[in-house]
């Protein structure tokens, strides 16, 4: 529901009477199949000189509007009340921090993203203390949170946010108050109207087929994390999948060899076929609860020898293990394999998601055509 303070001349008076306007929506007629815009109006009793002439006729209708917008706002935080209400009492008290901290907990196998849940909390705490409680969290409380992130929440080394941290942590914000209101714990969620924070479009790095075969031939200081990236390049599987990843999810179909899995991400389960490249990188078969990849882990000695092996290589690129994922996407599109096709492979849930790749082809082949050389006609 929206709230408009309104104004209407009335003509044998002179005057002008303040009324507020309520917005419901939109209803179908069931018999014309036609909208209808339902709105309720309250009159104030407050006027306003239409043409005011006299310093107190001007200092009335600034006293009015005043008034007017107090009253505006009682209504508003009524409709507020309304809608925000708890189901019950009980819950009105329930720490917001200590839910944010259970949700957290959930995601304690996903290291990345449970780094993340951890930092907006931190974030959360410094902006609002330990103790907030769900009824304390309206539209004003998240605007203010967002607006925080955005201009004054510090990083370790004293310099401000990115906007992708930002983003992050204000995204998590959300997905708690969602969950919320799955559990019925309220009503609404007062940050569902609230834009979320965009951040700039990031270069999406990849190794073309020449770079993979390069760094094939280069050895790395954790072979399990040589075979594990590679493994990446020829199936698109994220780092969380293929971290996860048991022999028990291998399945010979026919002569063949597939995949059968839960992504980590969406939950989505996900059959991924094997080419004789990928089924190599795995190594010999163990029983099925063995990890396939024995010793990958996330960490940061892990991501350092990542990025000299990448250098031994002769690459400068600057590469994560994510990339892995990126370049088996781009080597399909250069193959000319159609986006419908490599979006399933991704296990994305929308094709938009994969036409970021189609989109970076078209980009290299504009700058192909440039480097054609010119003639004088």
């Amino acid at each position: 529901m929206k709230l408009h303070l309104r104004q209407r001349k009335q003509t044998k008076k002179g005057k002008i009477s303040l009324y507020l306007e309520y917005y419901k929506g939109t209803a179908v007629n069931s018999t014309t199949k036609k909208a209808k815009v339902l709105r309720d109006y309250e009159y104030l009793n407050l006027y306003l000189f239409d043409k005011p002439k006299t310093p107190s006729e001007k200092q009335h209708n600034k006293d009015m509007l005043r008034l007017a917008e107090s009253i505006k706002a009682k209504r508003e935080l009524d409709i507020i009340n309304g809608i925000y209400g708890f189901n019950n009492q009980s819950k009105q008290s329930v720490n917001f921090i200590k839910f944010f901290e259970s949700l957290k907990e959930k995601r304690i196998d996903s290291h990345g993203n449970y780094g993340n849940w951890d930092s907006a909390i931190k974030h959360l705490r410094v902006f609002a203390g330990e103790q907030i409680s769900f009824q304390e969290i309206d539209r004003l409380f998240c605007e203010r949170f967002k607006e925080y992130l955005l201009k004054s929440a510090k990083k370790r080394n004293g310099g401000l946010l990115s906007k992708s941290s930002a983003s992050s942590y204000f995204n998590k914000f959300r997905a708690v108050l969602k969950e919320a209101v799955k559990q019925q714990i309220i009503n609404y969620n007062p940050s569902v109207d609230i834009p979320s924070i965009k951040i700039p479009e990031r270069e999406t790095v990849f190794l073309t087929i020449d770079e993979i075969r390069m760094i094939a031939k280069t050895d790395c200081r954790y072979p399990v994390l040589k075979r594990a990236f590679l493994f990446g390049c020829f199936t698109g599987l994220r780092w969380s999948d293929i971290n996860k990843l048991r022999w028990g999810n291998v399945k010979q179909i026919g002569d063949k060899m597939r995949v059968v899995f839960n992504q980590q991400k969406t939950k989505g389960l996900q059959y991924q076929d094997l080419n004789k490249q990928a089924i190599s990188l795995m190594g010999d078969a163990g029983s099925p609860d063995d990890l396939v990849f024995v010793g990958l882990k996330y960490s940061s000695y892990m991501n350092v020898e990542l990025t000299k092996w990448m250098l031994k290589s002769g690459i400068t690129k600057d590469i994560t293990f994510h990339c892995s994922r990126h370049s088996f996407a781009m080597m399909l599109i250069k193959m000319s394999v159609d986006i419908y096709t490599v979006s399933k492979l991704l296990g994305h849930s929308e094709i938009k998601t994969t036409q970021l790749y189609a989109k970076i082809l078209d980009e290299k082949k504009r700058e192909a055509v440039d480097k054609l050389p010119s003639i004088e006609l």
